[in-house]
C-alpha cells in the first residue's frame, strides 16, 4: 500500500513539478506578493531587497561547487573505483543497494552535509554494476540520506550557538554561549541520530518502489561516446607530444605533485592540532583537494578528473543567486520577522518546539540556509521561549531555548524533502550524461517525509533534552 501511495506521489509530480529553477522563479513571484500584501512593503523596496540578497550567497555558492568538482574528482580515482568495485561484488540485490546508500550517505553526512557528494559518486556507480536498480529512486535515496547532517559535526545552528559573541549574544538576546552538550550530545539530538542511521534506511526499504518500469541507469546513458570513455590515464598520455619534453615531463611528474600535497597535509595536520574537530566548508575543500592531489599522482591527471567533475554544475552556477534574492525578500522587508513573530505568538509552554519546528520547515522554502533561516527567525523564536520560561531557573530556560533551537533546525532539515534546492548538489554527480529533472526525484520523498514529519515533531516536544 505505502509503495502504491509513493508511486501516486511520484506520478503527481511527474505531471506538475516545474525544473529546480522554475521553481526557484516561482517562489521569487509568490515571496515578493506575500511581502507586498503582509508587510505594505513598496514593488520598489521589494524589488531593492531581492537585489541586496542576490549575491548574499556568492561565497556559500562557489563552496558548494568546490565540494561537489573536489568530492567528485576523488572518487574518480583507481582507488576509490577499486574500492566500489569490490562493494558492488558484496551487493547484488537493488533493495540492497538502497539501504546501503542511505545507510553510508547518513553516516558521512554527520561529518558534513557537502559529503552527500561522496554518497552520490558512490550511488552511481554502484547503479552502473547492480542490475535493476531504479536510478531515479535511488537519487532519492541519496537525497534522503543527507537529513543526517543537522545532528553532526556541521550543524550550523548549534555550532553558532556555541561560538563567543554570536549575533544572539551582540544583540543580548543571549547572554552566554551555549555549549554543544546541551545541543548536539543532547538525549534529543541522538534519538534524532537513532533515527537517520537505522528508521530511515528502514523507510527507504519499505518504499521502494514495484513494478517492471525500471529506470536504470544504463538506459538513461547517452548512447553517444565520450572522451570519458578513456581512463584518465589514457587521456593524459595523449595529450604528451611523440618526443620527449620538459613541458611534458612537469605535467605528468608525480614528484611536483606531491610535493605541494606534502604541504597540504602538514597543514591539515596543524590545523587539527590548533582547531580540534572543527570542520567548515574550506577546510573540507582543502582536504578534498589534497587527497585528490596524491590520489591522481601527477598534475595532468589531476587536472582531467577536475574536468570532468565540473563539467555539469551549471545548475549551481545561476540557481544559487536567485534563491539568495528571496532570501534577500525575507530579510529586507521584514516578511521573515514578521511570520516567526506570529508563530512564536501562538506557541506555549507545551507546543513551542513543535511551532519551532514548524517554523523552521516553512522558512525553508524561502531561505534555503539553516544559518541564514535562524538569523531571520531564531531571534524571534528565542524571545517567544524566554517569555514563556518566566519564573523557571536559568538552567531550564536554557534547555527550553536549546530545545527550540534544535527544532529550527530539524524542520529546516526534513523540509529539504518537498524542495529541489539541494538537489543541486546531488544532481552534478548522479545526473551526469543523463536527462532528469527534479520532478523525476521528488515525488519518493513525500513518504519519507510524513514519516519523518511525525517522527521528529513526537522527539521534539517529547524527549528530554
Amino acid at each position: 500500500m505505502i509503495t502504491k501511495i509513493g508511486q501516486k506521489f511520484t506520478d503527481l509530480f511527474t505531471r506538475f513539478m516545474p525544473s529546480s529553477f522554475v521553481f526557484a522563479l516561482l517562489l521569487t513571484l509568490i515571496t515578493a506578493i506575500i511581502a507586498f500584501v503582509w508587510t505594505g512593503s513598496s514593488p520598489l523596496k521589494i524589488i531593492a531587497s531581492w537585489y541586496d540578497g542576490f549575491f548574499d550567497l556568492l561565497t556559500f555558492g562557489m563552496q558548494i561547487t568546490l565540494i561537489i568538482i573536489t568530492g567528485f574528482s576523488i572518487a574518480l580515482s583507481p582507488v576509490i573505483s577499486r574500492y566500489i568495485d569490490t562493494v558492488a561484488k558484496k551487493i547484488s540485490n537493488p533493495k540492497h543497494v538502497y539501504v546501503f546508500v542511505v545507510f553510508i550517505g547518513a553516516v558521512l553526512s554527520l561529518v558534513s552535509f557537502g559529503w552527500i557528494v561522496i554518497t552520490a559518486v558512490l550511488a552511481r556507480e554502484l547503479a552502473l554494476r547492480v542490475k535493476g536498480v531504479n536510478y531515479p529512486f535511488l537519487i532519492a535515496c541519496v537525497y534522503f540520506s543527507g537529513g543526517s547532517w543537522v545532528c553532526g559535526l556541521s550543524s550550523s545552528i548549534p555550532l553558532l550557538l556555541n561560538t563567543e559573541a554570536n549575533f544572539l549574544i551582540e544583540r543580548e538576546i543571549l547572554s552566554t554561549t551555549i555549549p554543544t552538550a546541551q545541543t548536539l550530545t543532547s538525549p534529543l539530538n541522538l534519538a534524532m541520530l537513532f533515527v537517520f542511521l537505522i528508521i530511515v534506511p528502514l523507510i527507504a526499504f519499505i518504499i521502494v518502489p514495484k513494478g517492471t518500469k525500471v529506470k536504470e541507469l544504463k538506459d538513461l546513458l547517452s548512447e553517444n561516446p565520450s572522451e570519458e570513455d578513456k581512463s584518465i590515464a589514457e587521456e593524459a598520455e595523449s595529450f604528451k607530444l611523440p618526443f620527449k619534453t620538459l613541458s611534458d615531463a612537469l605535467n605528468n611528474s608525480s614528484l611536483l605533485q606531491f610535493a605541494v600535497a606534502l604541504l597540504g597535509v602538514v597543514y591539515i595536520a596543524y590545523y587539527f592540532y590548533t582547531n580540534s574537530f572543527d570542520l567548515n566548508f574550506n577546510i573540507m575543500i582543502f582536504i578534498f583537494i589534497i587527497i585528490g592531489l596524491l590520489l591522481h599522482k601527477t598534475p595532468m591527471q589531476f587536472s582531467i578528473a577536475m574536468k570532468r567533475s565540473s563539467s555539469n554544475i551549471s545548475g549551481i552556477l545561476f540557481q544559487y543567486p536567485f534563491y539568495a534574492g528571496i532570501m534577500g525578500i525575507m530579510l529586507y522587508t521584514g516578511l521573515g520577522d514578521q511570520i516567526a513573530d506570529l508563530m512564536s505568538s501562538v506557541a506555549t509552554k507545551d507546543s513551542y518546539p513543535f511551532f519551532a519546528y514548524v517554523t523552521g520547515g516553512f522558512m525553508n522554502f524561502a531561505i534555503p540556509s539553516a544559518g541564514g533561516e535562524f538569523a531571520v527567525v531564531g531571534p524571534s523564536i528565542i524571545e517567544a521561549v524566554k517569555s514563556i520560561a518566566q519564573g523557571l531557573s536559568p538552567e531550564q530556560m536554557t534547555q527550553m531555548v536549546s530545545r527550540a533551537s534544535l527544532s529550527i533546525a530539524y524542520g529546516e532539515s526534513t523540509s529539504n524533502l518537498l524542495q529541489p534546492f539541494y538537489l543541486l548538489l546531488v544532481f552534478p554527480v548522479m545526473g551526469k550524461g543523463i536527462k532528469i529533472q527534479a520532478r523525476d526525484v521528488m515525488g519518493y520523498l513525500v513518504i519519507p517525509f510524513i514519516f519523518l514529519f511525525v517522527i521528529q515533531s513526537l522527539l521534539v516536544i517529547y524527549m528530554p533534552i
